[in-house]
């Protein structure tokens, strides 16, 4: 992107800055607040609602990282880290009913 005097800015907005901590926010909001309503209701929030911090901390650091190129990459990896450490539980909880059943 270039200025009226044509030199380049330094600093350039990256126009897609938004796609993935709203593909993360997306998918693992609703994952969060499944597993929020589950460990609330058993009064577990002591022993595991930590767990529940570093996704949405990830989340708010993907939204809130400067708009810029240079940090597309930590903002990917950012909203990749919440909806993985989201989708953990759930992936496990699946996993043990599968070697159940089986």
């Amino acid at each position: 992107m270039t200025n009226p005097t044509g030199a380049t800015r330094l600093h350039a907005p990256h126009p897609t800055w938004w796609k993935a901590p709203l593909i993360a926010s997306l998918l693992g909001l609703p994952l969060l607040w499944l597993e929020y309503g589950l460990i609330r209701s058993h009064g577990a929030m002591d022993q595991f609602g930590g767990w529940i911090h570093v996704p949405l901390a990830l989340l708010t650091v993907a939204w809130a990282l400067p708009h810029r190129r240079s940090l597309r990459t930590l903002r990917v990896v950012a909203a990749c880290a919440a909806l993985a450490v989201a989708a953990l539980p759930v992936v496990f909880l699946l996993l043990a009913a599968a070697l159940l059943a089986a």
